[in-house]
C-alpha cells in the first residue's frame, strides 16, 4: 500500500477511537444541565490598535443543589483545568498545557513549541461571582504589542435568577481581551478571522455545550484542592 493509503488508514482509526472515546464519556457522564449559548452581539472585534477582545457565552440550567454543591474556589479551579483538558481532548492530543508554578503553556505536543504563555491564573469569587484569569505572556500566537501580560484570557461565572422551581441558572462567559493577534500583524486581520478567530469560537462553543455533564477536572495545581482538604480535615 502507497503512503497516503496508510495516512487514511491511520486518520480513519484515529476518528473510531475519538467516537469511541466520545460514546463512553457520554454514557459515564449522562447531562446534569441544559445550555444555551447567549453569546452577546459582537462577540469578537478588533480595535483600531489590532487589539482583539472575543467573547462566548452560555447560560446553563440545573438542580439548585448542584449548583451550591460546586460554588466554591476549588471548583472554579477545576472548572479552569476543563477548559485546558477540553483542549487536549478536542485536538487529539495535538495540543497541550505545560505548567510551573508561576506560568501555564499551550505547546503543541511538548515545549518548545509554545503557541501561547501565560502567567499563573488569578482567582477571585464571591457569592454571586467567580472569575479566573491567564494573562498573555507571549507565544507563536501573539504579536510583539501583545507580550508582556496586558491581555488575558478568563472564564466568568454568575449564579441568576431561576424561574423554576428547584433549578438554578448559571451564566458562563470566556472572553479574550487585549490580544494582540501574530496572524493579523504578519498576514491581515480577514485571514485572522477566517482562521484563528473561527476556530476559537468553535472550540469555545463546543466546551460550553461540553458543561451540561458537568463533569470537572481535577485540577493538576491543586491550590484550592489542598485548602479544602484542610478545612475538612479540621472539621
Amino acid at each position: 500500500m502507497s503512503f497516503w493509503t496508510w495516512i487514511a488508514i491511520a486518520a480513519g482509526a484515529a476518528v473510531v477511537v475519538l467516537i469511541v472515546v466520545n460514546v463512553v464519556r457520554v454514557v459515564r457522564h449522562p447531562r446534569v444541565a441544559r445550555v444555551t449559548l447567549a453569546d452577546p452581539e459582537r462577540a469578537t472585534t478588533i480595535d483600531a490598535s489590532g487589539a482583539v477582545r472575543s467573547v462566548q457565552a452560555a447560560d446553563l440550567v440545573l438542580p439548585d443543589r448542584a449548583l451550591d454543591e460546586m460554588w466554591d474556589p476549588m471548583h472554579l479551579e477545576r472548572l479552569a483545568r476543563t477548559y485546558w483538558r477540553f483542549l487536549t481532548r478536542v485536538t487529539l492530543g495535538m495540543i497541550r498545557i505545560a505548567y510551573t508554578e508561576r506560568e501555564r503553556f499551550v505547546v503543541v505536543l511538548t515545549r518548545p513549541f509554545v503557541l501561547l504563555r501565560f502567567q499563573a491564573p488569578e482567582y477571585a469569587m464571591d457569592a454571586e461571582h467567580g472569575v479566573v484569569r491567564w494573562r498573555i505572556e507571549r507565544g507563536i500566537l501573539v504579536a510583539r504589542q501583545g507580550r508582556g501580560g496586558n491581555g488575558y484570557l478568563e472564564i466568568e461565572i454568575e449564579r441568576r435568577a431561576c424561574d423554576e422551581p428547584g433549578m438554578a441558572c448559571l451564566h458562563v462567559r470566556v472572553a479574550v481581551a487585549n490580544f494582540y493577534p501574530s496572524i493579523a500583524a504578519t498576514f491581515s486581520r480577514p485571514v485572522y478571522r477566517m482562521t484563528q478567530a473561527f476556530v476559537h469560537v468553535l472550540v469555545t462553543h463546543a466546551f460550553l455545550r461540553s458543561l451540561a455533564r458537568l463533569d470537572l477536572a481535577r485540577s493538576r495545581a491543586g491550590r484550592f484542592e489542598r485548602v479544602a482538604s484542610v478545612s475538612t480535615a479540621r472539621r
